[in-house]
């Protein structure tokens, strides 16, 4: 059985489409109109070895906030689509990532409900002409919209740029542990026989 999903989302700020398959290779194409953020997404596909194609057309001549936004919500709705019962995942994934000096641990929970914890400050504003306040806001896109609990720690780190990559490979990689099949239950991963 594939399990890919496909979110269309039009609004007064963004149009998008964006399609998720869960047992990929990390290929796709990405196509925000943000460089720094197709960057991001291309991470994200690679490490948690998922098929992303992302098409979006946003209001850039505001700022990228609204695109950056409306894609986190796009990919967590096709996420949680794509995954439907949620039988036979591991539900839970984790991995702490070391990238040239920074370290970062993400760990994630796909049991349902939602909870967002954050805790990987970069202190400069912007990464190239990218807000870097962006990537905490994408990341909760997602919680929030594949019903998940996120957390997300950066344990030490000084370059920006390394910094935002740390926290896309690492979290890429807890969710990649999270939606694999787990060999030994085939049953939805909870005492309450439910998600």
């Amino acid at each position: 059985m594939t399990r890919s999903a496909t979110i269309a989302r039009k609004t007064g700020e963004t149009d998008i489409k964006l399609t998720v398959g869960l047992d990929g290779d990390g290929s796709g194409t990405r196509k925000s109109g943000i460089g720094f953020l197709d960057h991001m997404l291309d991470l994200l596909a690679k490490h948690a070895l998922i098929n992303l194609d992302v098409h979006a057309v946003g209001d850039l001549q505001v700022d990228d906030h609204h695109t950056t936004e409306d894609i986190g919500i796009a990919f967590g709705q096709a996420v949680h689509e794509a995954l439907g019962t949620r039988a036979g995942i591991r539900r839970y994934g984790h991995f702490t990532l070391p990238m040239d000096e920074c370290l970062v641990t993400a760990a994630v929970d796909l049991g349902g409900r939602y909870a967002f914890e954050y805790h990987a400050p970069i202190v400069a504003a912007k990464i190239g002409n990218f807000d870097s306040e962006l990537i905490e806001h994408f990341w909760q896109s997602f919680a929030a919209n594949s019903n998940s609990n996120l957390h997300v720690v950066l344990h030490h780190g000084r370059n920006s740029h390394h910094i935002a990559e740390c926290v896309f490979k690492a979290t890429a990689r807890a969710i990649r542990m999270a939606v694999e099949s787990d060999p030994r239950c085939d049953a939805i991963p909870s005492t309450k026989g439910v998600l």
